[in-house]
């Protein structure tokens, strides 16, 4: 079929689907797979003038739009007037837009009808409105990662503006120097988040957690809605975090400010937080950073610092023994079968050294694979951890203080 023969046949099914009343934006996008141009309001004036201007033009009583093209000017000229009322940092946008089932229904229905695959309208209106804001507004369109959406409601007579801001990350490393703090908050046990007298109405198990130190500074610095903690694991609430610290991301949810100063950051919560908890190496990332550091990765290793008491007396050579701990088969410890799953998990011990304090009384470096559970590795866990101190030094064994002093990869 050639070109020509290919234009009337469109033309014709079109004329008699709309009665003639279509706007170029319409009719040029029901030919964009075949017409190069640049943009579709001028292949609808190339085709109104190619067939005679058998169609009407008339933008107000468009038959597929519905004259939803006449008010992109009025969007773009509110979502200009709410940016600057928000005050909102932004170097990057992309536009979300709603319109009527009807309209996107009689476009896709002609599109049926005429066989062809091309755009569809809310492309189309998406594209255009980001043109005239790229031109405005002096900031581009991104379609992998924006920093902020913006939504078009095209169904008022006048269209309305919803602004998304998209996240920001921040990753680091923290250390938390005090015991009895957990690492995110915990609702209370009695209200569940609710507030009640027990947890004097805050709705918080614990008045202070590592998240918190570090958040609510960041929240403050960025005008952000909340925040979402990430951390490589976490440590116990009664084991301290030293060393070179555990890595986390921090997500801080709708930042109206994106660009904050990392130093001076890390100044305030290190100096706000009392010396229980600091924070260095911070820098931004990405969302998928977040996962990332989540898994629990065989190349993952960390070094705990362990004081064990014995209930019975060994000698200071016995403590060769714990040189033969290797591989560990642990069950789901006790403490935690309530909300992890009951299977069996192998992890490696890759080094330890033993300080003989007195005959009950030991302190142990273990350096192990991520995922070893160490306070159970001690104990043995009523036997879910094989083997174990306790069971190589055939004595029963306790951990009675347990720090973390160094996280990282292999």
């Amino acid at each position: 079929m050639n070109m020509d023969t290919e234009l009337k046949r469109r033309a014709e099914i079109i004329l008699e689907y709309t009665n003639g009343k279509i706007c170029n934006h319409c009719l040029g996008r029901k030919f964009s797979d075949i017409i190069p141009g640049q943009g579709n309001v001028m292949r609808g004036n190339y085709l109104r003038e190619k067939l005679n201007d058998n169609l009407n033009f008339d933008d107000n009583e468009c038959s597929i739009c519905k004259g939803v093209f006449n008010k992109i000017d009025a969007a773009s000229v509110r979502a200009k007037e709410k940016l600057e009322y928000m005050d909102v940092e932004y170097h990057s946008f992309l536009i979300g837009t709603k319109i009527d089932k009807e309209i996107l229904s009689c476009d896709e229905e002609l599109s049926e009808k005429l066989g062809i695959d091309v755009e569809n309208i809310k492309k189309e209106l998406n594209r255009e409105l980001g043109l005239i804001l790229e031109d405005s507004l002096n900031v581009e369109v991104d379609f992998e990662n924006p920093e902020i959406i913006i939504n078009v409601n095209y169904k008022p007579e006048t269209p309305t503006i919803y602004l998304m801001f998209n996240p920001i990350f921040i990753e680091g490393r923290y250390r938390k120097l005090v015991r009895n703090i957990p690492q995110t908050k915990w609702p209370c046990g009695k209200c569940k988040g609710k507030g009640c007298e027990e947890c004097d109405f805050t709705g918080k198990q614990y008045p202070e957690t590592v998240e918190e130190f570090i958040s609510e500074p960041a929240l403050k610095m960025c005008r952000g809605r909340d925040a979402k903690f990430h951390g490589a694991g976490r440590e116990d609430i009664n084991v301290r975090m030293l060393g070179n610290g555990r890595p986390f991301v921090l997500e801080l949810r709708s930042p109206k400010t994106r660009t904050i100063n990392l130093k001076e950051l890390e100044s305030v919560v290190n100096s706000s937080s009392d010396g229980k908890v600091e924070i260095l190496d911070l820098k931004y990332t990405h969302r998928k950073r977040k996962g990332e550091i989540k898994v629990s990765s065989p190349d993952t290793y960390k070094v705990y610092r362990a004081e064990v008491e014995l209930d019975e007396d060994i000698m200071l050579e016995d403590l060769d023994k714990l040189n033969s701990l290797d591989i560990i088969k642990q069950r789901t410890p006790n403490r935690v079968s309530h909300r992890r799953a009951d299977k069996i998990r192998e992890r490696k011990v890759f080094n330890i050294k033993s300080e003989f304090i007195n005959p009950r009384h030991i302190v142990l470096t273990i350096k192990g694979q991520g995922g070893l559970y160490i306070k159970e590795l001690i104990s043995s866990d009523e036997g879910r951890s094989n083997p174990s101190v306790s069971s190589v030094l055939g004595v029963a064994a306790l951990c009675t203080q347990l720090d973390v002093i160094e996280v990282g990869n292999n």
